[in-house]
């Protein structure tokens, strides 16, 4: 019972004690722009251009036609403006 009473009256004391308290409320700035200066930068290197450019002709593979061949679709295109109607 004393232990109800003591816990009770901690959890009362501690939400009077954060209703006292204002909170403080937090307003973001960000920066509208950013400036950069590139002419300090330097950049340390060498430039070389390759003596022999090739270029290797690539192998392809041809692939077989996976549709069935036709000469005209005229059957098909007929029954699928029947369906549109």
């Amino acid at each position: 019972m004393k232990l109800l009473l003591i816990s009770l009256l901690l959890i009362m004391t501690a939400t009077a004690q954060s209703a006292d308290k204002p909170q403080k409320r937090i307003i973001y700035k960000y920066k509208k722009y950013e400036k950069f200066d590139f002419s300090d930068l330097i950049v340390e290197g060498e430039a070389g251009s390759p003596g022999d450019l090739s270029i290797s002709p690539r192998y392809q593979r041809g692939f077989k036609n996976k549709l069935p061949y036709r000469k005209n679709f005229n059957d098909k295109i007929i029954r699928a403006v029947g369906q549109i109607r």
